[in-house]
This record gives structure tokens, C-alpha cells and sequence, in this order.
């Protein structure tokens, strides 16, 4: 088994919490990782939803099943039970024993109303992503811890050279385990379109009823071609020729199954994070050149969609790291009326502020930090630094706290 950052966290959850989700898009080995802990004091019984007898004695008598459970228990993809979550909340409020359930399901249920109202304050909720570059290297990255360091970061240390086509061929694969396990580009174009079919035929349906069993794939692919966009449901409504109200549910579920993610803006006033549109990536870079037919040759061919790809691999890698650091940083974005950008803004839990800008080209010049330079004035004291990922070997100092650096910084020390 490949070793998970998020077991450490997984595991001090369990020792002091009643009950703990881990959530996740399907695939991502969620059901591996909580089969691997540790047994502890107590053997932990499993069970998976994914098996139909199960599923059945569950729907049939929820309060039945939670009373015959023998604790500690795992029960696996429990979103396909959403009335399961009453009860076992029922029986959190009646034994605070940390460890008694540990559950696994691949739709968020904080986006769900009926699963979080349940959930609210009783539980402990973690999200596993799929491989980070990390993991994938068996390194623990401090990326983000380094980033937002009170001393003075020093991105010289000289890191071994990595191809351009390396890079590519990372940004394709992706971290979905079976996708990475398959190294034929062809073998995971298969997996991922046997993937997006099984999520709409198990998950996505569990979750609503959709009349057209076409339009989720079609949605994903319309959001797969708008990656590092601002999210417009008008436009999306009118390229799918479909209802406004009809897009909006379609693109709640992909949300709610992870397989699209929103970067809020940043902003000084709290407010206005809320109120202006977000941006839209996939979960994964590998699903997302996959939906785009984004080859590694093609992508050294179309700057464009090269830059685009690598926009959302750094975001997603980002995303990851955030799980497990100890300052815990939000992730936005950055735009203003007069067209300054940054493409990453990360926000601590003391307000700092860092900004990252991503480049698929190989050198750097002084209109690549301007963006950041704007947005260090408009943070003003909660300014860290700015970083501007690249796919160049060499650090290149702009400010004492603006550098371009390596792509490769994201995942080595």
C-alpha cells in the first residue's frame, strides 16, 4: 500500500472523536486506507454499503442495524444510506467513546442538507484526494509551511533537473491510484471513461434523478474546457441548452461527488468573497486532460492548454497539501476590476497572506510578478511573499520576498 498523508490525522481523529468521515471522489482509496489502520485495542469490525445485502438490512431498519453493529465498526460508502446518519448520531449523543464509527463516502456530505444537518458538530470530517506528487515519491511536502515562514526562505538549494515532458506526463496521469498504476496513456483513457460512466451510474443517480443520461458526462466535459475560468451558469446554461435551474442541480451533484472544485476570490472584505463568482477546476489533472483529449505530445504543442492544465494540477496539489498543514490555509483567487490577477491566494488561520502565479513557460520576466507585487500592496501587513511556479530550472529573485521558482518546489524539499 502506498503510505497516505492523511493517515497520521486519520488516526489522531480516532483517538479522541466519536465518529469520523472520510470523504472523497470514488477511486481515491479511501476504502484502502481505513482497512490498513491499525487494529488498536479493539478489532474494528467492516462493512460496505457497496454490497447489496448490506445496503438492503440497512434501509430496511436503520435503528436495527446501528443496535447490532458491534463497535468499533467501519462502514464504507454510507452515502448511499443517508438515513443512517440520525441514528448514528443518536447513538454518539448516548456514548462519547472516541473510535466507535469510522466512516467512508464519495459525496460531500457538508453540500448534502439532510446528511450535514446531522452531522453538524458530531464528527470529525477529513477529505483524501487523490495521490499527491508526494505520496506518489514517498515524501512528505512542506511546501505551504515553507511558504508561510517567518524567516527568510532560501529556494536556491539546487534541485536534480526534471524534463519538461516529465512535468507533462505527471500533469496527464494525474493521482487516481488505478490511473496511476496504468502507465499506457491509453489503458487510463479507458479507466477514466469507465470511471465518469460509473460515478454517473452509481453515486451521481443515488444522489437525484437525472432525465438525461448524457448530460453529466456533457457538463463535465463543458466545465473540463472552462478549467481556471470564472464560473458563468449563464453561459453554461446556454452551451448545454438547458434550464438555468436544470444546470445548477447537474453541476451541484459533480461538485457534491468532487469531481469539480471551486476557488473562491479573495478579498480584504469578508463579504465580497462570497458574493463574486468563483473559478472552476476538475479534481484531478488526469481527469481533466483526459475529458480534453490533452495529450502529453499535444500539450507541447498548445501553449494554451498546457498552461491551463498546469494551472489546475498546482491548484489541486495545493488543495492536498492544505489537508495536512498545520497552518490549515483557505485557497482563492485574485482579481480586481482593473484586470491585476493572481492565479492562487492562500489565507492562514492569522490572516497571512501568500500568493502564488503559475507559468508553463521556461523563463521568467518582471511582468510575471505584477500581479503579485499588486497584491502584496493590497495586503498590506498580511503579506508573506509571492512565488511564481515555473517550469524553468533555476530560482530567479525578483524582491527579497518574490522569487520564481521550479515547479518541482511544490513536492521537493
Amino acid at each position: 500500500m502506498q503510505p497516505r498523508h492523511l493517515a497520521e490525522l486519520l488516526g489522531d481523529a480516532l483517538s479522541d472523536t466519536p465518529a469520523v468521515l472520510v470523504n472523497g471522489a470514488r477511486q481515491t482509496g479511501k476504502s484502502t486506507l481505513v482497512q490498513a489502520l491499525e487494529p488498536g485495542p479493539s478489532k474494528r469490525e467492516y462493512l460496505t454499503f457497496d454490497d447489496p445485502g448490506v445496503l438492503a438490512a440497512a434501509r430496511r431498519d436503520p435503528n436495527g442495524f446501528v443496535a447490532g453493529l458491534n463497535l468499533p465498526v467501519t462502514l464504507d460508502e454510507v452515502q448511499h444510506v443517508p438515513e443512517l446518519f440520525p441514528v448514528i448520531k443518536a447513538a454518539v449523543d448516548r456514548r462519547r467513546q472516541p473510535g466507535q464509527f469510522l466512516l467512508t463516502g464519495s459525496a460531500n456530505v457538508m453540500l448534502l442538507p439532510k446528511l450535514s444537518e446531522s452531522l453538524a458538530g458530531r464528527m470529525e470530517i477529513l477529505t483524501l484526494w487523490p495521490f499527491s506528487q508526494g505520496e506518489l515519491r514517498g515524501m512528505r511536502e512542506d511546501f505551504i509551511e515553507t511558504l508561510f515562514s517567518k524567516r527568510a526562505v532560501n529556494w536556491s538549494s539546487k534541485l536534480p533537473a526534471q524534463p519538461w515532458r516529465e512535468m507533462l506526463e505527471a500533469m496527464v496521469t494525474g493521482g487516481y491510484p488505478p490511473a496511476v498504476a496504468r502507465p499506457r496513456a491509453a489503458r487510463r483513457d479507458a479507466w477514466f471513461e469507465s470511471y465518469v460512466m460509473t460515478m454517473l451510474q452509481r453515486d451521481i443517480r443515488d444522489l437525484a434523478s437525472i432525465a438525461d443520461a448524457t448530460a453529466i458526462p456533457r457538463l463535465l466535459s463543458v466545465v473540463a474546457a472552462r478549467a481556471g475560468g470564472i464560473l458563468n451558469f449563464a453561459e453554461l446554461a446556454r452551451t448545454m441548452a438547458l434550464p438555468q435551474t436544470t444546470l445548477k442541480r447537474y453541476f451541484a451533484l459533480l461538485e457534491g461527488t468532487f469531481l469539480v472544485q471551486l476557488l473562491r476570490p479573495w478579498a480584504r472584505n469578508l463579504g465580497k468573497r462570497v458574493i463574486q463568482a468563483p473559478k472552476i477546476y476538475l479534481n484531478d489533472s488526469g481527469l481533466l486532460a483526459h475529458r480534453l483529449g490533452a495529450t502529453v505530445e499535444r500539450l507541447k504543442m498548445e501553449g494554451n492548454l498546457a498552461g491551463a492544465v498546469l494551472e489546475n494540477f498546482v491548484v489541486m496539489e495545493l488543495r492536498k497539501q492544505c489537508g495536512w498543514a498545520e497552518s490549515r490555509p483557505e485557497l482563492f483567487y485574485w482579481r480586481t476590476a482593473s484586470g491585476q490577477e493572481v492565479d492562487i491566494v492562500l489565507e492562514n488561520r492569522e490572516g497571512k497572506v501568500a500568493g502564488i502565479e503559475v507559468k508553463a513557460a521556461a523563463t521568467l520576466g518582471g511582468g510575471d510578478v505584477r500581479g503579485l507585487q499588486a497584491l502584496a500592496e493590497a495586503a498590506g501587513k498580511s503579506w508573506v511573499r509571492g512565488v511564481v511556479l515555473y517550469a524553468g530550472t533555476e530560482v530567479v529573485p525578483f524582491a527579497a520576498n518574490l522569487h520564481g521558482v521550479p515547479l518541482r518546489r511544490l513536492w521537493c524539499e
